[in-house]
C-alpha cells in the first residue's frame, strides 16, 4: 500500500511538471487544437489574450504594380525564422510583406496575400480561416507559416513547437507537388526529387502552365497512391490540392504577361520562389484580384474523387461523406462542424469567443454563388 501511494505521488509530481514545462515553453503562435482541458485551462491563463482581428477589404488599388521593390528587398533567414510548405507566404515573409520571423495575424496574412500576390478578397479570406483554425492560436490571433519544429543554431532540432502550416492533414496534405508526403517525413521543405520531377514535366510540355499542372496534378496523386500506405485526398485537401496546381502560374507569373495560364512559370523563376523564397527582379503582381485560374479545367483532366487508401498502398477507396468540388458547402461544412469541432470538443471563455468570430470570418470567405448556409458549431454570440 505504502509503495503504491509512493508510486502515484510520483506520478502526480512528473504530470505536474510535464504540464508545466508545457505551459511556461508554450509560444504565443502555438496551435491549442487537440490539447487536453486541463492543458487548455493553464496555457490560456499564460497567454495575452486578443480579440480576432477584422479581416481586410479588398485593396482600393487592385491592379498590377512593382511588388520586388525598394520598400520590400529579399532577405535571408535569421535565426528562429520559420518557413512552411507554401512557398507564397515563404516569399512574402523573406521580401517582408509578412513579419520576416514568419508569425502573423490573419489580418496580416490576407493584407499580404492581396498586396503581393493580387489574391482574390474573399479566397484570401477562406483559405487563411481555414489554416487559422486548425493551425493557429485563436487566443493570441497569431499563426506560424511554419512547422512543428525549430531550428538551433548548430542544426539540432529544438523541442516540438506545437502548431503551423505544415501540420499534416489540416492546410498541409498528401500529393504537393515539391513537398514529400507527411508518411515520408519532412513535408514542408522543398524535396529536390519532385522538384526535378516538375521539371521534367516542364522540360515535355513546355513552361510550367495549365496543361503542365494538369499532368503534374494528376501524376503526384498517382504516385502518393502507390507509395503513400496513409495517402488521404479527402475533404478540405482535395479542393486545395487542385487549388495549388494553380497558383505557380496565377502568382508567380510577372503581372504584365497577358496570358499567364498559357505562357507558363519558367524553371529559373520557379527555382527562386519554391527554392529561395525571392521574387524575380522587376516582378509585377497580376492586374486584377484574382483567385486559382483554370481551377476546374485542372481538376477535369484526370478526374478524381475524393478518397484514402484504406490498406496499404494501392488501396485508394472513394469517400462519399467527402465534399468535392462540385460541393464546396460540403467541405465548408466539415471544416466547421467535424474538423474544427474534434479539435476542439469543449471550449470555454475566450476560447469558445474566439472560435466564433473566426468561424463567422471563415465563412465570410465562402463563394455567395454557392449558396452555403452559415454553421455554428458552438452557438453565437
Amino acid at each position: 500500500m505504502r509503495l503504491n501511494r509512493s508510486f502515484l505521488s510520483l506520478f502526480a509530481i512528473l504530470s505536474t511538471l510535464t504540464s508545466l514545462s508545457l505551459t511556461f515553453a508554450f509560444p504565443s503562435y502555438g496551435s491549442l487544437s487537440g490539447l487536453s482541458e486541463r492543458d487548455l485551462d493553464t496555457i490560456i491563463t499564460r497567454l495575452p489574450q486578443v480579440a480576432p482581428g477584422t479581416p481586410p477589404a479588398p485593396l482600393k488599388f487592385n491592379g498590377t504594380k512593382l511588388v520586388h521593390d525598394r520598400d520590400h528587398p529579399w532577405t535571408s533567414l535569421r535565426k528562429g525564422d520559420m518557413r512552411g510548405p507554401c512557398p507564397g507566404l515563404n516569399t512574402l515573409a523573406s521580401h517582408g510583406y509578412l513579419p520576416r520571423d514568419g508569425v502573423a495575424t490573419p489580418a496580416q496574412l490576407i493584407q499580404a496575400v492581396q498586396e503581393g500576390f493580387n489574391m482574390e478578397n474573399g479566397i484570401a479570406r477562406f483559405v487563411t480561416y481555414a489554416a487559422h483554425l486548425v493551425d493557429g492560436n485563436l487566443v493570441t490571433d497569431l499563426v506560424s507559416i511554419g512547422g512543428k519544429t525549430r531550428k538551433t543554431g548548430d542544426d539540432t532540432p529544438a523541442p516540438a513547437i506545437i502548431g503551423g502550416m505544415n501540420t499534416h492533414g489540416t492546410f498541409e496534405g498528401d500529393a504537393s507537388l515539391t513537398r514529400a508526403d507527411a508518411f515520408f517525413g519532412d513535408n514542408h521543405s522543398l524535396n529536390q526529387t519532385l522538384f526535378d520531377q516538375a521539371s521534367e514535366h516542364c522540360t515535355h510540355w513546355g513552361l510550367y502552365n495549365m496543361t503542365v499542372a494538369a499532368e503534374l496534378r494528376y501524376h503526384r496523386i498517382q504516385e502518393s497512391i502507390a507509395t503513400n500506405p496513409q495517402f488521404d485526398f479527402r475533404h478540405l485537401r482535395f479542393f486545395t490540392a487542385y487549388a495549388e496546381a494553380t497558383f505557380a502560374y496565377t502568382f508567380f507569373v510577372d503581372g504584365r504577361i497577358s496570358n499567364r495560364t498559357t505562357a507558363g512559370l519558367d524553371m529559373t523563376n520557379a527555382t527562386l520562389f519554391f527554392r529561395d523564397s525571392k521574387f524575380p527582379r522587376d516582378f509585377w503582381r497580376p492586374p486584377f484580384p484574382t483567385g486559382p485560374i483554370g481551377f476546374n479545367e485542372i481538376a477535369q483532366a484526370h478526374p478524381m474523387v475524393p478518397g484514402r487508401n484504406v490498406q496499404g498502398i494501392n488501396s485508394f477507396t472513394h469517400d462519399p461523406s467527402s465534399g468535392d468540388l462540385t460541393d464546396l458547402c460540403l467541405i465548408y461544412n466539415h471544416l466547421a462542424n467535424v474538423v474544427v469541432r474534434g479539435l476542439y470538443p469543449n471550449p470555454k471563455g475566450v476560447l469558445r469567443k474566439n472560435l466564433i468570430i473566426n468561424l463567422g470570418h471563415l465563412y465570410s470567405g465562402t463563394p455567395k454563388q454557392s449558396g452555403c448556409e452559415e454553421v455554428f458549431p458552438y452557438g453565437k454570440l
